[in-house]
């Protein structure tokens, strides 16, 4: 789209595309510095697992670097150092999706259209840093709310989980109101909601924490995913009239549709490019300090929310500030009638929050 309104100060943005090993200290090392190598003028990734070997590898080189690693860790490395770190520029951590899921279960129950048949939460927690960090900010929630909500069992998995038969059995047993799948891997997330479905815990609220935001999920879970909710802390909404003119861009672009488009990452990278395009229209690209300056003091108005950088860390909605129009948004969705439909913030609705088949 850049390109084809004449670019940035009349010169075309070019398209360098590295694919990396995420899961290695040395597979990202690797792809960042092959990039730096190239001489481009800003790096931009979804997420790396083990984010310290990128946010090094592109505080040498000091072209801003636009993230999505949603990692609280990262985001307290760059707070150690700004100086150093100052290029590195992020979505909010995945401690909200604890805490924020949390507010979400109050929410919805004190607003009426769900009544918990008890307040236990029972937490699956999956074996990354990234999954404990979720699942310890779930607890404290828990613990600040009062009495409102009680932990229950946490049930700890591994990567490449196939069966859950075991992990069934056991919230079976424990019958909690709620039931947390702090996981992210969307293929996985897809057998166990075919799993849970052919044999449910009835009555319970499910969460499926991200996942479900790839593609894939969808297309192997089917008609089972129905009623499942699932959260990000940066989406892409479908009520403004930039959310739909972007989705239909999108759609048009890539062949995509509503089911089969991605909801998390395409939005973030298409607002990150943007970013940087408008901070190279008012400084030099080749100055790095200049255009992280610049991406730091000028906010943007992006497909997933207001994106400040003031603090390299944009601010969440409504986690860190009072409106979307202050920060990004933190979606709740819920799969209905085959698609992933906005549940809350509740002014960004597509519909509301519909019993699952297991809940009526």
């Amino acid at each position: 789209e850049i390109n084809a309104a004449g670019g940035v100060g009349g010169r075309p943005i070019e398209f360098s595309v590295t694919d990396i090993d995420i899961l290695t200290p040395e597979g990202i090392t690797a792809g960042f510095q092959k990039l730096t190598g190239e001489g481009v003028s800003a790096l931009v990734s979804p997420f790396v697992i083990i984010p310290p070997p990128a946010l090094d590898a592109a505080a040498a080189y000091g072209a801003p670097y636009m993230s999505g690693d949603t990692n609280i860790d990262a985001q307290l490395i760059r707070a150690s150092d700004p100086a150093k770190y100052g290029n590195y520029f992020v979505d909010p951590p995945e401690t909200y999706y604890g805490s924020g899921f949390v507010t979400f279960l109050t929410n919805l129950a004190d607003s009426g259209a769900w009544t918990p048949k008890n307040n236990t939460v029972d937490i699956i927690r999956g074996d990354t840093a990234y999954n404990q960090n979720i699942a310890a900010a779930t607890v404290e929630a828990i613990e600040a709310s009062g009495g409102k909500w009680q932990l229950g069992e946490i049930i700890d998995i591994t990567a490449g989980t196939k069966d859950w038969s075991p992990v069934l059995q056991k919230l079976a047993a424990n019958d909690p109101g709620v039931i947390m799948v702090d996981h992210w891997i969307g293929a996985e997330l897809a057998s166990f909601s075919q799993q849970f479905a052919a044999a449910p815990v009835d009555g319970s609220l499910v969460y499926l924490q991200y996942g479900p935001s790839q593609p894939e999920y969808l297309d192997i879970a089917g008609d089972s995913a129905e009623g499942f909710v699932w959260g990000t802390v940066i989406g892409t909404g479908n009520t403004s009239a930039e959310d739909k003119a972007f989705r239909a861009a999108y759609h048009a672009a890539t062949g995509t549709n509503d089911v089969t488009m991605g909801m998390v990452y395409p939005a973030w990278c298409y607002d990150m490019v943007k970013v940087l395009a408008n901070a190279w229209s008012n400084v030099d690209p080749a100055d790095f300090a200049a255009v992280n300056e610049f991406i730091a003091a000028n906010p943007t108005q992006g497909v997933t929310g207001y994106i400040d950088f003031a603090n390299g860390v944009t601010p969440s909605y409504p986690n860190d500030v009072a409106s979307a129009a202050e920060g990004v948004t933190h979606y709740f969705y819920q799969v209905q009638d085959g698609r992933h439909t906005v549940i809350e913030p509740a002014d960004d609705a597509e519909a509301p929050f519909t019993p699952a088949p297991w809940m009526q």
